[in-house]
């Protein structure tokens, strides 16, 4: 049985805006909710920031995936929730395309991928907990798409606000993402001054935003 819910719009123009220069390392001085833990990018550089679109899959079956991807829309990010399966791949090559085509902002899955070489070519941005040649199949048993969630022990909503760069994922509920983004954008705002004060701003690259 499939239980599919309308995607959810809970990330505003004005949140994308505030949080495009802001990093999750940043954030992790404000709040210990939404860091996911154990996931790692699947390389680097990288950077991933938008609107939450849940999926529950169960183990084996990757099909509510599929579901999810003929409803997402730009600058989402597709969050999988794999019901504790961290030996199987639910995420390869050939979805890669598809969400490019969506063009999504990244995927997150609590378990494994594959197609590492070409997924890492795309520069798609993908976080999981590793990589592996066993993967999911269509099997169209069961799976819920836009549900809430759990990776990490964190609750993760439809509409969420998810950042991520190199250090890692932060998952931000739109209501407290104002505050706690504004607060990340003055410390790192402090630390651009200070950075310069010892003379090391010209390490970064002048034409990025993440700090």
């Amino acid at each position: 049985m499939f239980r599919i819910e309308s995607r959810v719009q809970g990330v505003t123009p004005e949140l994308i805006e505030l949080y495009k220069g802001i990093s999750p390392s940043t954030i992790g001085h404000f709040t210990d909710f939404g860091f996911l833990k154990g996931l790692n990018p699947l390389f680097r550089p990288i950077r991933l920031l938008g609107n939450a679109v849940t999926v529950r899959i169960p183990h084996i079956d990757s099909t509510a995936i599929s579901h999810a991807l003929k409803l997402v829309q730009p600058n989402d990010v597709l969050v999988v929730d794999m019901s504790g399966d961290d030996q199987r791949a639910c995420w390869g090559e050939f979805r890669t395309y598809v969400a490019l085509t969506k063009k999504l902002a990244g995927v997150i899955v609590s378990g494994c991928v594959t197609d590492v070489r070409v997924n890492s070519k795309l520069e798609f941005p993908i976080y999981s907990k590793g990589v592996s040649a066993l993967t999911t199949r269509s099997l169209n048993l069961q799976g819920e798409v836009n549900s809430t969630i759990s990776i990490s022990g964190v609750s993760i909503a439809p509409g969420d606000l998810v950042v991520g760069d190199d250090d890692g994922i932060f998952v931000v509920n739109p209501k407290n993402a104002e505050e706690i983004g504004q607060k990340a954008l003055e410390k790192q705002r402090k630390e651009a001054q200070k950075r310069h004060n010892f003379g090391y701003s010209k390490l970064l690259n002048p034409n990025t935003n993440i700090y």
